[in-house]
């Protein structure tokens, strides 16, 4: 796709476009100057330098946390902050499955124990 089909998929005017790409946040295109194409990894980059921006990072902390490889955290509540492998900022993913799995991994170290669970040991005795 040429940059004018990029602005519009990613909503992101082509001047922005430019600044990714001269800024390193975005890879060059593929082919000359003419014949430039640029394809999805491009979308997707686009893509995770607009969500960092919109929590709020500045250009500078988004080049710090690209090129550590560490992960974004990104607070959810007091005490629990999500963690995300910056490669997979603006990717698609099935979110629904994914909330899922982190409501099924909440309760289970969030919630308060059974007696049971508590005192397993209680339990074998009285079913004896």
């Amino acid at each position: 796709m040429n940059i004018r089909e990029l602005s519009k998929l990613t909503g992101q005017a082509e001047r922005q476009i430019r600044y990714m790409i001269a800024e390193g946040f975005v890879p060059p295109p593929s082919g000359g100057r003419a014949t430039a194409d640029y394809g999805e990894d491009h979308v997707t980059a686009i893509r995770r330098y607009t969500v960092l921006r919109q929590q709020g990072l500045p250009p500078q902390a988004i080049r710090v946390l690209l090129a550590s490889g560490q992960s974004a955290p990104f607070p959810v509540a007091p005490g629990i902050v999500l963690h995300v492998e910056p490669h997979l900022i603006g990717t698609s993913m099935d979110v629904d499955a994914l909330a899922q799995r982190i409501r099924q991994v909440l309760r289970v170290i969030l919630q308060e124990p059974t007696d049971a669970q508590q005192h397993p040991h209680a339990a074998r005795r009285r079913s004896r």
